[in-house]
């Protein structure tokens, strides 16, 4: 049993005297840094460790806990654990509010200094702690009607000690308290698989109530709950009534509590948002003011909340993130007004104008030109349109509350005398911590790393979407897992990815089919689709290696055993996936404008080729959970997969059927051979056809993610630096070469002449081609995971002398990773920075062997011969 309570405290005594050796930095509960309405009782925790000694190493770890009441408790660990250790104290209990401190031991039996103290308060844990109600307007609110203004009071006798409002609801809602904005987030409480787990919030209001008569205020929009969702006209993919629930708890000085709330006494009215809607915009007329006053007030119906399916966030919430001043004004040649922002962005325009009452603006959103006009043909049927009917106060500031538009230009009408200082954009994402970095010497490379990260913040908006502007805008579970080893590098996507698993599992289907897209709104009868399908074995394992957090393969487990065994009973006893439709390397190049599944790559090839892999994923996950059959069982399946793989479609000689880019990368990545021969021949064939392309990528949505790998796996490093600064279409760089801000979905969404690619699938938003930057950070950097959470880490930066440096930073859960190397005069230095808990093997370029190091910083230099 380790030390608790006095004897607890009387060992973790504060170092004596001195300068610390190491400090305690950073602790967290689950994957929040902000532990605000936690949704569990034991909440694992975690923390940073920097020391300034090499050789310092912990052997236990003190957390000391000190609750609401001043009451205090510790608990000493014999152990050098610091991520998602287990919660050692009593289970919280709803709304309870506790600090908690660390401090970890050397083995020469000095203690750190005590750490910060992370407030940790607990949400509501049970669905009995809900006594308010889901209501909805009787009569008003339908679904061509304005947004509804929800509203009741909350009469408090005396002063609040403390505050918490506890909100969810069925479409979007932004609550008010005497007139204050409750909470910085947008679009709460986000998207989920709503009739399985809808998601609440939690918000300390302590400073926006008071004694008296408090005014509360909740504003619905249509949102993902029954705004347009997937193709035209199709709205109330969840239910045909908005509602809102709220729960306002106000705690006394003498102990008591009062709580406040949505019921039966709420009234609705009409606000001023006529229309809105994620695809088409919003349409709102200032001249209404959002009360209740002089209006007919409608009552309110009480839902069924069932609040049994009520959950926290794991993540953080969508936020404006950045505002960013327009940077010129164009005239098109038809004569229309067109503001450019200089960078595609998702998000919102803000305007300052001055007109008279009823006069109309315009906003109408599109991310390119298209010979000097708005390219509006992209956006497929969403209008993406934000209409104001002015109210004549000068200096009125228009800006949307319930749409959001992907765009990079705004076509203006209706706006007198504008100038840009008037003009900004809001940009919107889910407030992600930047925790990934990455720069070379080649700027064209640098701005492609750039339009990766501005694809991944306008995509990550809640969930993660295939794309922001057109009539779309979905979770496709296919773009996320080609790209989900990039997104854990650049941002601490742990939480985030964490709930859109949870909804993945919420989703799937009994027999263990996994929609195309999270949150299901498809709702295909027997979704089965290789790559697609298969984010439910891929992703887990992509947040395990980043995070090192065990713990999510845990609670994926039977997910992606489901997954497995579904395909496992569609494959029979021959390994084979040759049957029911398939996604293939979607968008292949080669593909007709109006065809995207039409690829070279053989579709049963790539499938075949999945199944192998998240067999092989299972296999280690069984492994790593401790279930031994499982694992031995999987293992077994894996090689037999593998085995039929390569008698089916590999020759002797190394030759893969379909003989194009992609099923070579997917075979050399997943080592689909069974003798040096056919490595050595499949690795010469990809040189060959990437030769023969002209060093342009011949990959769609399943091959670009790997060919690089490949290349450099099979030998040929100058090659993949060939492809990688290749700048004719189809290549990363053409995108860049034409004025690309973020990543594109076609290689040729915009052709070379300036007009739009016809196809139907055209976005300038889209990150799965961005994928590429895995590669830029373990290979040209060289900066890759060996272990969980980089607890271990390769340094071996691809050098060929295409680039003269490379550098990439990632702030790992132990700390800040860095390496950077340059190339002078035939030689590479290098450097190298380890924060305490992470082990590199070091390899220069032409070493045969590693060098070993940990924490601090550290220099290497060697020769550099041409490869």
């Amino acid at each position: 049993m380790p030390p608790t309570g006095e004897s607890a405290l009387a060992e973790a005594n504060p170092r004596p005297s001195g300068v610390p050796s190491a400090r305690v930095t950073r602790p967290r509960a689950e994957y929040l840094d902000d532990a605000f309405g936690v949704g569990t009782a034991k909440p694992r925790l975690s923390w940073r460790i920097e020391s300034a000694s090499a050789e310092w190493r912990s052997d236990r770890y003190s957390l000391r806990i000190e609750r609401d009441d001043g009451t205090t408790d510790a608990v000493v660990v014999d152990s050098d654990e610091q991520l998602y250790v287990p919660w050692p104290f009593a289970p919280l209990v709803s709304r309870e509010r506790v600090w908690v401190s660390v401090r970890v031991r050397s083995g020469d039996g000095v203690w750190t200094n005590e750490s910060e103290s992370l407030a940790i308060e607990a949400g509501l844990l049970e669905p009995g702690d809900w006594v308010k109600k889901l209501i909805s307007p009787t009569s008003i609110a339908g679904l061509n009607d304005a947004a509804p203004l929800m509203f009741g009071s909350a009469d408090l006798d005396a002063p609040p000690a403390s505050a918490r409002l506890y909100l969810t609801a069925h479409g979007i809602v932004e609550f008010t308290i005497n007139g204050r904005q409750v909470g910085d987030d947008v679009f709460a409480p986000g998207w989920t698989a709503y009739e399985k787990r809808l998601r609440y919030r939690s918000y300390d209001v302590t400073s926006l109530v008071h004694k008296g008569a408090n005014d509360l205020r909740a504003l619905i929009g249509n949102g993902w709950y029954r705004g347009q969702l997937v193709w035209p006209g199709n709205r109330s993919s969840y239910g045909d009534r908005l509602g809102v629930l709220a729960q306002l708890e106000v705690n006394f000085a003498d102990g008591t509590r009062k709580v406040f709330g949505t019921d039966a006494s709420w009234g609705a009215v009409p606000s001023s948002i006529l229309f809105d809607d994620f695809y088409d915009g919003q349409r709102r007329d200032l001249r209404i003011a959002d009360s209740p006053e002089g209006k007919v007030v409608d009552t309110v119906d009480e839902l069924d909340g069932d609040f049994a399916r009520l959950i926290a966030p794991s993540g953080p919430p969508v936020r404006v993130t950045e505002t960013l001043q327009a940077v010129q004004l164009l005239t098109t040649p038809s004569g229309k007004t067109i503001v450019d922002f200089g960078q595609n962005l998702v998000g919102w325009v803000r305007l300052r104008v001055s007109g008279e009452a009823g006069a109309r603006v315009s906003v109408r959103h599109a991310e390119v030109l298209e010979h000097g006009e708005l390219g509006i043909r992209p956006l497929r049927s969403a209008l993406a349109t934000c209409e104001y009917i002015l109210n004549g106060t000068p200096g009125e500031v228009l800006q949307p509350t319930f749409t959001f538009n992907g765009f990079r230009y705004a076509e203006l009408s209706g706006v007198p005398e504008l100038v840009l200082a008037d003009v900004e954009a809001l940009v919107l994402g889910t407030d992600l911590v930047r925790t990934g970095w990455f720069e070379s010497s080649d700027p064209r490379v640098n701005r492609l790393h750039e339009n990766v990260v501005w694809s991944t913040r306008g995509n990550f908006l809640d969930v993660p979407t295939d794309c922001p502007q057109r009539d779309e805008r979905l979770g496709w579970t296919g773009d996320l897992q080609v790209f989900a080893p990039t997104a854990t590098f650049l941002f601490d996507t742990a939480g985030f990815l964490s709930g859109w698993l949870g909804d993945l599992s919420a989703e799937q289907k009994p027999d263990g089919g996994v929609p195309y897209v999270i949150p299901d709104v498809l709702r295909e009868a027997d979704p089965a689709a290789a790559a697609w399908s298969d984010a439910a074995t891929i992703v887990p394992e992509a947040v395990h290696s980043a995070y090192g957090d065990v713990d999510v393969l845990r609670r994926q487990y039977s997910s992606m055993r489901a997954w497995v065994e579904k395909v496992r009973g569609i494959v029979g006893p021959d390994l084979l996936w040759n049957t029911g439709a398939q996604f293939g390397d979607w968008l292949d190049p080669t593909a007709p404008p109006d065809d995207a599944s039409r690829a070279q790559a053989d579709p049963d090839v790539v499938a075949t080729a999945y199944f192998a892999r998240s067999v092989g994923i299972l296999a280690r996950t069984a492994a790593t959970l401790g279930l031994r059959a499982d694992g031995e069982d999987y293992a077994q399946l894996e090689k037999r997969a593998r085995a039929a793989f390569i008698a089916t479609y590999v020759s002797d000689d190394g030759h893969v059927r379909s003989d194009c880019q992609t099923v070579y990368a997917l075979s050399i990545v997943g080592d689909l051979f069974e003798s040096e021969r056919q490595r050595t021949g499949a690795g010469q064939r990809l040189a060959e056809l990437v030769t023969a392309a002209g060093f342009r990528v011949s990959t769609g949505f399943v091959g670009t993610p790997l060919i690089l790998d490949a290349l450099s796996m099979a030998g040929y490093p100058e090659l993949a630096y060939r492809m990688l600064l290749e700048e004719s279409c189809p290549s990363w760089l053409y995108a860049v070469s034409m004025g690309a801000t973020t990543v594109w979905e076609r290689w040729d969404s915009m052709l070379s002449d300036g007009s739009i690619n016809p196809g139907s699938m055209t976005s300038f938003n889209h990150y799965a081609y961005g994928a590429v930057a895995d590669w830029l950070h373990r290979s040209v950097a060289g900066l890759a995971p060996s272990s969980p959470g980089y607890q271990t880490v390769d340094v071996r930066p691809l050098v060929t002398g295409d680039l003269s440096s490379a550098s990439a930073r990632h702030l790992s859960p132990y700390g800040e990773i860095a390496v950077g190397w340059k190339l002078d005069q035939g030689q590479v230095d290098l450097t190298l920075t380890i924060p305490y808990g992470v082990t590199a093997r070091v390899w220069m370029p032409g070493a045969a062997d590693a060098e070993i190091v940990g924490n601090g910083s550290h220099r290497f230099s060697s020769l550099f011969q041409q490869v």
